[in-house]
């Protein structure tokens, strides 16, 4: 799967995410790394909307600017989450396609279990009709 990949600081956490993208197999482009934080949801946004990228990841310290910055183009639904479950509900029910992460209460392993929750749930086709009243 193809994931673009941004955020507005460059962490541990950050380099940790890429690492575990890239170890499960997925093609990253980092397209933003310590950009503000408007730039780096609306690159990520851009990429996923026009098909570049299959998915996209996006951080910053709470993950609620990036995730508002992504929401701001066209054809993303942006999902700001803090556990498994949230990632897994918002692929499942609102076919999220970029997950937002807030680097100031995100473990490593926390961030490993919703990256495999997001990029492991297919969307509830019965959802569609829903979906579709976003625009």
């Amino acid at each position: 799967m193809r994931i673009a990949f941004g955020t507005d600081e460059e962490t541990d956490l950050t380099t940790e995410v890429v690492a575990s993208l890239v170890e499960r197999g997925h093609e990253v482009q980092v397209l933003a790394a310590g950009d503000p934080w408007p730039d780096v949801g609306r690159r990520v946004g851009e990429s996923v909307a026009s098909g570049q990228a299959d998915r996209g990841v996006v951080c910053c310290w709470t993950g609620t600017g990036v995730s508002m910055a992504a929401n701001r183009v066209p054809g993303v639904r942006a999902a700001l989450c803090t556990d498994a479950e949230t990632a897994r509900g918002a692929r499942r029910w609102n076919d999220a396609n970029i997950l937002a992460l807030g680097l100031r209460l995100t473990s490593r392993e926390l961030a490993r279990e919703m990256i495999d929750a997001f990029l492991g749930t297919d969307p509830d086709p019965e959802e569609t009709s829903n979906i579709a009243k976003l625009g």
